[in-house]
């Protein structure tokens, strides 16, 4: 940046940050830019605005109606204001061509008196991240979204037919998918993306693309990014990508395996070189947070009526609450690795959930665990899907919420959780996963009908 261009920046109260955005956009053509935030369940929604508005954005916000927003704001206190991140500014590949382009802000959201909204799902775990840095710790998170690509029917309505016929880590042609992965690979690392893996998962149609760990918010931030761009680029070619946890019976469903790990200011805070696992006092404590709080964050972190399809015994989903460093059944799994790549993996969140909500409950949890000298037990070797009720017990292993209404019921009694959350999103969130679970129970399902139509 040019010292004009400082100068200018300083003359309009644009941090340097700010003024790098609206460099970058003069420089790329940028014509549109997108103002992007999620609602309490999830869903990004967005307002574009011109290129030229940008600085005003970034000096005043942008308005919008927060009472049209699910589990946001009353009518009657329905404004609010959007916030830009100029940390997350990047141009959308898939609308952009040699003449214009357009682009994407994440925003934070806030109320009429520039205080953040509490409701605002980034804010909830900016606030969880404060009280980590107040304890000392950065969160570290390596997610693992999985997805499923479908064909489309002649209407261009989404079927549940598979796109391909692969299985796991599976190359073309059974993979024919492996293109569009590829042209997803692409799109991502245009948009600054660090891929370390990407391969066809179990299913037919189900794939895999790992990027690299993050700090937690911009771990959440990528995780809302990456399922628009799986949407924008299977859209292109004409196929639907669903981030459903189990959209077809009797099959593996899709998961969102998080690693996690904490770093204070000596490095990787759950390292320890002399531990067979080589994690620290420090990873144990917060990994027993994980395990006694799980049950409630499990509402947050599998958050549809579908996700308890996919937590059962069977799948590869883990269903009971233990750890282990070989054993896939259990909730969490300790990989190996040392020094600064030591963590652990908990492997029961779905892609469908809020990242932002999601992650901070789990990170609360385990900051709990820490201040409360919280003690996981013994690792489990044996494979926890073959044991009886009676070895379960002697173990004192306990299972996940078997549906979307136990966890809720169990989100709703754990304060650490609720807390985290914070009153607004822990009521709102409660309110609209209940109005789920009702509509649920009136449905008359297709497999009611062909089971009991003509037999009774």
């Amino acid at each position: 940046m040019t010292d004009g261009q400082i100068a200018a920046g300083e003359e309009s109260g644009l941090t340097a940050a700010e003024q790098d955005v609206l460099d970058e956009i003069e420089e790329k053509n940028v014509d549109f830019v997108r103002l992007q935030f999620t609602d309490i369940t999830g869903t990004v929604k967005n307002v574009s605005v011109p290129a030229s508005q940008v600085e005003k954005a970034f000096e005043e916000g942008i308005w919008f109606d927060g009472s049209s927003i699910e589990g946001f704001v009353r009518i009657q206190e329905s404004d609010m204001r959007l916030e830009p991140d100029p940390e997350t500014f990047t141009v959308l590949p898939w609308r952009s061509n040699g003449d214009s382009a357009s682009a994407r802000l994440i925003c934070d959201v806030m109320n009429t008196d520039g205080t953040p909204f509490e409701g605002g799902p980034r804010q909830v775990l900016k606030s969880v991240l404060a009280d980590a840095e107040e304890m000392g710790y950065t969160v570290s998170i390596g997610p693992e979204p999985e997805f499923f690509l479908f064909e489309k029917d002649e209407n261009g309505k989404a079927t549940t037919t598979p796109h391909d016929s692969g299985g796991y880590f599976d190359l073309a042609p059974k993979d024919l998918a492996s293109d569009v992965r590829r042209e997803i690979i692409f799109t991502l690392e245009r948009m600054g993306f660090e891929i370390e893996a990407s391969h066809h998962e179990v299913a037919d149609g189900q794939h895999e693309i790992n990027f690299k760990y993050d700090d937690a918010l911009s771990a959440a931030d990528n995780i809302a990014t990456f399922r628009a761009v799986v949407r924008a680029v299977a859209e292109q070619n004409d196929i639907h990508a669903t981030f459903m946890p189990k959209p077809i019976s009797a099959i593996n469903g899709s998961g969102m395996h998080s690693h996690i790990s904490l770093f204070d200011e000596d490095g990787n805070a759950f390292a320890d070189a002399d531990d067979d696992y080589n994690l620290s006092e420090v990873a144990y404590k917060f990994m027993g947070g994980v395990l006694n709080h799980a049950q409630a964050f499990t509402a947050v972190t599998n958050p549809t009526i579908n996700s308890y399809k996919r937590l059962v015994p069977g799948y590869e989903a883990p269903v009971y609450i233990a750890w282990s460093d070989v054993n896939r059944s259990a909730l969490i799994r300790v990989p190996d690795a040392a020094g600064a790549s030591s963590r652990f993996e908990i492997r029961s969140p779905d892609p469908s959930c809020n990242p932002y909500l999601a992650l901070a409950a789990v990170i609360s949890a385990g900051l709990d665990g820490i201040e409360n000298d919280a003690d996981p037990g013994e690792a489990v070797s044996e494979d926890i899907y073959e044991f009886g009720e009676a070895e379960r017990e002697e173990y004192g292993i306990d299972t996940l919420p078997g549906s979307l209404g136990e966890a809720v019921d169990a989100l709703e009694e754990d304060e650490v959780i609720t807390d985290a959350l914070g009153e607004h999103v822990t009521e709102k969130f409660a309110q609209a996963k209940r109005a789920d679970v009702a509509d649920y129970k009136t449905h008359v399902s297709s497999w009611e009908e062909e089971k009991y139509l003509e037999k009774f």
